[in-house]
């Protein structure tokens, strides 16, 4: 038996006052409490001190005299609070001594009893419970308990000491043991640290759980197994159990007993050999959850849980499945995240269930789970699948409806759903592959598959006999032309459009258009390791070939002998130039098409003979490379195969004189390196397989020419340290010649890590060489304050980088003429990386950084390392995809079909085009998955990108008709009208898109002035054409619909100063602001300064973007004036000033409603995600302190009293003493405050503040135009105010660090309501303006401006005073007024003309004027 882990005897407690901290303007005092072990720090001032001591005495008549009096002058000197602290150290001690047993309840809470000490910890829990403890039962909520409390609970009941220490029947421990007793639902959450300030660690607590009689539902997290009593108790009632970060087996759960007898068998069990124990079963367990934990193994323990039928082991160390067979009940298993490799005969342990979750492990195969008759849900995400071969044994499995296949090897095979799919044969159209429900047109792409599968079975059945009898052809030219062929310039015409067509060059795309470069067929990438039958056929080929070049070398050694023992001295010479490539048109001595070394390692015995050139397809003199592969033989037997261990599809760059770009396929073997290029007859002429299977092998491998076949003893690896992860260089160790393979980063480490494996194999008695660690860039283009940032890179994709052929001038930006330099090749790829914040352009000199090589400079220590690289930096929200881009993306499979190219469909889908820097960019991708995945992650980078952003908008086509009557004539030339939609969401979305109508769509005409070219496009489209641009050209998903469109204008938090007109899109899943030209220009990072599109027919738009579960808060203005949308960051906070109260009420609705459409987050820990959380409700919205905390945990933020106050006080101390005293009488209120325009016109000084140019009818054009300034309209009882406010900057963000540079409220103009004199209506100074004419009459007035005038800062209102309130008739003053919002200046008129009739009584005039 164990020993007590409980003390029996009460602890000493102690109290010392540690020391003192200076808090604003008073000490707080550290107090240091120990109990025990057990100790905790409390701050408390001397008032506290105070407090405690009034309640003492007036309860337990302490002496009064006992604290330390009061000081009112010099409190917080060195001297007096040393002097202090010994006292109340002192006081505190006494009280203690006073009260050993039962502690008064104020000084309990006053040391933190309540927190730490087990007496108050039980008091605190008994006092809640006596209040609330019966309707906690009868509601049948959680009940949620710290270990501590537990242990305090268990520590109570085990001393012999009354219930109810301090005489208060409240506090009685009865209280706990009632409401346990009859507790349905329990959880217990530790925590990982030391509890608030004290040192105790509740994983080290132990604490009873048999005082719960009547528990079903229980969870426990962060608490060690070990500490854990009473469990066995649960035994007869609970029916869910779920631990979490508590235990590392589940025998100690399930089996506490264990840990005494070594030897048990469960209730019932029918044993052979005796036992020492007999446990009961847990007799109403169903849901057993013990994800999260360190469990390493499924042991016995589960024969105690037969009913069991919800069995969750995820995130744990399982890297075997046993005994599960003991559960007959068993319908759900979730063993994902854990580290099973293989899973053998599962139907042997999961005979039963309908849902298995694999998700997160290392399977690479399926066979294990054929059997798995009654399986319904299968989620095998996340492993290592990699051949389509494997879902054969599911495929079969009758009832399987639900399957997840997503983030494994086999997802990049083109076509993937529809192969997954066709393993299903009639049950396709019943599967649900990846979350998404097989579509119609999947379904006849799986019937055709059917079909081609057949006719393949049928086709190998017949050619089996033959098969077995020859082996694969190889085809090796004896008579090969040795005349080298014509060179590839990289000037020449592509491939693609060399075509013998009719049509004009000048017809063709932007694309198709471009030079020449390889392009890899992406469905050989199916052809990989993994295919078992290339894998095969390839290996028979590669042996076959070395065969018989060893055949043809040993005679022509026998032919040659003679004479090489005569020549003995040119022997080495020969040696030497059988090493290097030989060149095609200069064939070495005895052969006709050259050499191929055969060598023989480093031994002393060397043999070097000479053969044909080899190639595994066509004669080596077709070969564009312009050079012979070497063959490279080891002795081994001749019976022996090659043994294929990696296959890499990969673009190659061979460097001698030259830079020769081919298509190429890498194979590694047990023996030798194999590198084979891509003939370029295939590249095109298969393009129908592109889209559909997998080319035939003997097809592919007859397209291969043999370029390198040579033992891995006579590689050389290149010893720069500063190539990035996506390029692997090597090289021979006698020849001049360097081969860069660029290909996907993973797989080429992969591949770098197995070579250097095997070049070093050999050389055994050396040390091997430890790998360079990987890195995506070279560290020497990389400035120190960008370490960060690269390391969150993505990419090292290869790409080719045109300009627009239309486009002649290259420098309309720096950043354009650095990636499109003219003293570089244009021919050679660069490599792109994407970061959070930029695009990284990496230029490589592949010739120089070869020569280098050559000449083994050691590149990294070089002053000049950069030389032969250099990376350009291009900020991400420039970064524009072409509209047509945008398009193809959304399957729209008519974009560009007017190129005349047969080719363009297959050119197509290696190119992406960009708008940047005022140019067309294409980039010309020689893996098309490069393109995908750039494409991919350049979406994922700009949605999450903060700051602003550009976006592109194809100009609309002219004449346009409505949607479904376009006609050919209607297009823009090689683009489809961009005004019709062709998503299908419209119609079946629940939120009818026929609410946008084309009046909302309406700018009002202040705004209309400062409207970009992109904004203007935007304001021109109705309805239904807004929807269509929207999502093709703005959404960043395609579930998202509009809500709202607004046009305001808006004030960013970066740049207060600055108004811009903007148009806001409010969607289900984010908030689009869409800026005037002019946001470009205020000093962000994430954009160029740059609006050229490079592209007549295409806008660029500033686009700022805050999704709506990034959004934290609203505040919402004054009278709805405004509102504040405030999201994570400094760019996620926009002023949105929409100057109508209706309009702000509107999008308060939609966004309300909008955040009700968002799913919830799942917590961070999935532990939080169980079956308590049907207990609890957090879909309503509170209203608490002027804040509503909406279902989505956003913040809608109304004005405060307190706001209110601080205006009315602002405004009430600029008051006259006249007005002052005339409104001594009456309550001063603020009855108006109004979002306005004070319209002036420019004279020969400068406006002053932010301001937005107007236009007026009347004023002929040689006059300025008039200038609206912004200002703020406070309208009370007795006066009239304008001012300049800051919307953006208050009230402070979280993250703000120091006050803002300007105050929130400036005054700029202040008159009584008793001198206004008049009102004029009219269109003279600006449409809809009024003005407000005042007299100026001397004297109390007068010192209210002479007082405005010196306390503005450097002369600034005086300033503005002159300019902006115009002077009309002699001793007039006016005020012209704009009011955007028709409603608001009604109410404006009213409210003046009801105050001036109160204080003058008689009715305001008012008057109309032209």
């Amino acid at each position: 038996m164990e020993p007590d882990p409980f003390p029996e005897e009460v602890s000493e407690r102690k109290v010392y006052v540690v020391g003192s901290e200076l808090v604003e303007n008073y000490t707080v005092y550290i107090i240091e409490v120990t109990d025990g072990e057990h100790k905790w720090t409390v701050k408390h001032r001397y008032s506290d001190f105070h407090d405690l001591h009034e309640k003492l005495t007036a309860e337990k008549k302490v002496d009064r005299r006992l604290l330390p009096p009061k000081k009112m002058l010099g409190k917080n000197s060195k001297s007096l609070v040393e002097r202090r602290q010994k006292e109340l150290e002192l006081y505190l001690q006494t009280l203690l001594q006073q009260f050993p047993q039962a502690t008064p309840t104020p000084l309990a809470c006053f040391l933190h009893f309540h927190l730490y000490e087990i007496n108050g910890i039980t008091a605190a829990l008994a006092e809640e419970l006596f209040h609330k403890g019966e309707q906690l039962l009868q509601a049948g909520e959680v009940f949620s308990l710290h270990p501590l409390q537990l242990y305090s609970v268990s520590q109570q009941l085990r001393l012999a000491k009354p219930t109810c220490c301090n005489g208060d029947a409240k506090t009685d421990l009865g209280h706990i043991l009632d409401f346990t007793c009859r507790l349905r639902y329990l959880k217990i959450s530790g925590t990982r640290g030391p509890v608030g300030t004290s040192n105790i660690q509740e994983s080290s607590l132990p604490f009873d759980l048999s005082v719960f009689k009547s528990l079903l539902q229980i969870e426990i997290s962060e608490c060690s197994s070990r500490q854990i009593r009473g469990l066995s108790s649960l035994r007869s009632s609970l029916a869910t159990l779920s631990i979490h970060y508590s235990t590392e087996t589940m025998m100690s759960i399930l089996v506490p007993e264990a840990s005494e007898f070594s030897q048990w068998e469960p209730e019932g069990a029918e044993s052979g050999c005796p036992v020492t124990a007999v446990i009961p079963v847990w007799r109403n367990l169903t849901t057993l959850d013990m994800s999260h934990n360190c469990i390493s193994a499924i042991d016995g323990s589960v024969k105690l849980i037969p009913k069991v039928e919800f069995l969750d082991l995820s995130y744990n160390q399982l890297s075997t499945v046993e005994n599960l067979q003991h559960l007959y009940n068993l319908v759900h298993v979730d063993l994902s995240y854990n580290s099973l490799r293989v899973l053998e005969a599962a139907h042997t342990r999961l005979g039963n269930i309908k849902t298995l979750s694999l998700a997160g492990n290392q399977l690479d195969q399926l066979t294990g789970l054929t059997k798995l008759y009654s399986l319904v849900n299968l989620d095998l995400s996340h492993n290592q699948l990699a051949q389509l071969e494997e879902i054969r044994n599911i495929g079969s499995l009758p009832c399987l409806e639900k399957l997840n296949l997503s983030s494994n090897p086999m997802c990049i095979i083109p076509d993937y759903r529809t192969k997954v799919l066709a393993q299903f044969g009639d049950r396709a159209a019943e599967v649900c592959l990846d979350g998404k429900v097989t579509t119609e047109k999947e379904l006849d792409t799986v019937e055709v598959l059917k079909a081609i599968q057949k006719a393949k079975e049928v086709k190998d059945r017949m050619s089996s006999g033959d098969k077995k009898v020859q082996q694969p052809a190889v085809s090796l030219s004896e008579d090969t032309h040795c005349g080298a062929p014509t060179s590839i310039s990289a000037i020449t015409v592509c491939c693609v459009c060399s075509s013998s067509s009719s049509r004009p060059v000048e017809n063709t795309c932007f694309s198709c258009s471009a030079p020449w470069c390889p392009l890899f067929p992406a469905h050989l990438l199916s052809l990989s390791s993994f295919n078992k039958d290339f894998i095969t056929q390839l290996s028979h080929r590669l042996s076959s070939t070395l065969k018989e070049q060893q055949v043809k070398t040993k005679e022509e050694e026998e032919q040659q002998e003679e004479e090489r023992e005569e020549e003995k001295p040119s022997e080495s010479r020969e040696v030497q130039s059988f090493v290097e490539l030989t060149e095609v048109g200069c064939p070495s001595p005895g052969s006709r098409d050259g050499y191929f070394e055969m060598g023989l390692d480093d031994s002393v015995e060397e043999s070097v003979c000479s053969s044909s050139s080899t190639s595994l397809a066509v004669p080596p003199a077709e070969d564009p490379s312009g050079q012979q592969g070497e063959l490279c033989e080891e002795e081994v037997e001749e019976e022996e195969q090659l043994q294929v261990s990696r296959v890499l599809w990969c673009y190659c760059l061979q460097v001698k004189e030259e830079v020769e770009q081919k298509e190429a396929c890498l194979v590694l073997t047990d023996r030798l390196l194999c590198l084979m290029y891509l003939s370029d007859d295939f590249t095109w002429t298969n393009q129908d397989a592109d889209q559909q299977l997998s080319p035939p092998v003997e097809e592919v491998l007859s397209s291969l020419q043999l370029n390198l076949l040579v033992p891995y003893s006579q590689l050389l690896l290149s010893s720069e340290t500063e190539l990035p992860d996506s390029c692997l260089a090597f090289g021979l160790q006698a020849g001049s010649t360097r081969w860069y393979i660029l290909s996907e980063a993973e797989e080429l480490r992969q591949t770098k890590t197995e070579l250097t494996v095997l070049i070093q194999a050999p050389a055994s008695q050396n040390d091997p060489e430890p790998p360079n660690t990987p890195q995506l860039l070279p560290r020497s283009v990389i400035n120190s304050w960008e370490l960060e940032e690269s390391q969150g890179a993505q990419g090292g994709y290869p790409a080719h980088l045109f300009p627009s052929s239309s486009s002649s001038n290259l420098d309309t930006h720096t950043l354009l003429s650095d990636i499109l330099s003219k003293s570089e090749e244009p021919s050679l790829p660069s490599l792109l990386f994407l970061t959070h914040r930029h695009l990284w352009v990496l230029k490589i000199d592949f010739r120089e950084l070869a020569e280098r090589e050559r000449s083994s400079a050691d590149l990294h220590q070089s002053s000049s390392s950069s030389s032969w690289c250099r990376l350009v930096r291009v900020p991400l929200g420039s970064v524009v995809l072409h509209p047509r881009e945008r398009a193809s993306q959304l399957a729209d499979k008519s974009i560009n079909t007017s190129c005349p190219d047969p080719k363009h469909h297959c050119r197509r889908s290696h190119t992406v085009e960009l708008l940047l820097g005022g140019q067309r960019l294409l980039l010309l991708f020689p893996l098309a998955q490069d393109g995908r995945s750039f494409l991919r992650e350049l979406s994922q980078r700009r949605a999450s990108l903060e700051g602003l952003k550009m976006v592109a908008l194809p100009r609309p086509c002219t004449p346009c008709p409505h949607q479904g009557q376009h006609t050919q004539g209607h297009y823009r030339s090689r683009d489809q009208c961009c005004c019709t939609s062709t998503r299908k969401s419209h119609s079946s979305s629940s939120w009818d898109s026929s609410r946008l109508q084309v009046e909302e769509n309406q700018p009002s005409p202040h705004l209309t002035p400062g409207l970009s070219p992109g904004l203007k496009l935007l304001a021109g489209l109705g309805g239904q054409q807004l929807l269509a641009y929207f999502h093709r050209y703005l959404a960043m998903s395609e579930a998202e619909e509009v809500r709202q469109v607004l046009w305001l204008s808006v004030v960013l938090y970066k740049s207060p100063e600055s108004e811009l007109t903007c148009c806001l899109l409010l969607s289900t899943d984010t908030i689009y602001f869409l800026l005037e030209d002019s946001a470009s220009t205020l000093g962000h990072h994430t954009v160029l300064d740059i609006m050229d599109s490079g592209d007549p027919d295409v806008c660029l738009c500033c686009c700022l973007s805050i999704r709506l579960s990034e959004l934290l808060s609203v505040n919402v203005g004054l009278f709805d004036q405004y509102f504040r949308v405030v999201g994570r960051s400094a760019d996620h906070i926009v002023c949105c000033l929409s100057r109508d109260s209706y309009g702000t009420g509107v999008f308060l609705q939609e966004l309300m409603s909008a955040l009700s459409l968002q799913q919830q987050l799942p917590p961070p820990e999935p532990s939080d995600q169980d079956f308590y959380s049907q207990f609890t409700n957090t879909n309503t919205g509170k209203m608490q302190n002027y804040e509503l905390v909406h279902s989505s945990r956003v913040k809608f933020i109304y004005p405060s009293e307190e706001e209110m106050g601080d205006l009315t006080f602002i405004v009430a101390e600029r008051k006259t003493p006249a007005s002052a005293a005339s409104a001594s009488s009456r309550s001063f209120n603020v009855l108006l405050y109004l979002l306005v325009f004070q319209v002036h016109i420019p004279t020969s000084l400068p406006s002053q503040g932010s301001a937005l140019s107007g236009h007026s009818p009347s004023v002929s054009g040689s006059a300025p135009s008039p200038v609206l300034q912004p200002r703020t309209l406070i309208l009370t009882s007795t006066d009239v105010f304008l001012l300049d406010e800051d919307y953006v900057s208050y009230p402070l963000p979280d993250f703000a660090k120091e006050p803002p540079s300007r105050e929130r409220y400036q005054l700029r103009e202040a008159r009584r309501i008793r001198d206004l004199d008049r009102v004029l209506l009219g269109y003279q100074t600006y449409p809809q303006a009024l003005t407000l004419v005042f007299d100026d009459l001397p004297g109390p007035d007068l010192l209210c401006h002479l007082t405005m005038d010196h306390f503005a800062a450097g002369g600034e209102e005086g300033l503005n005073r002159g300019g902006g309130a115009s002077g009309g008739a002699e001793g007039e003053v006016q005020w012209c007024v704009f009011v955007p919002g028709a409603d608001s200046r009604e109410r404006l008129i009213s409210l003046l003309a009801r105050q001036w009739e109160a204080l003058c009584s008689r009715e305001l005039p008012v008057e109309l004027t032209g």
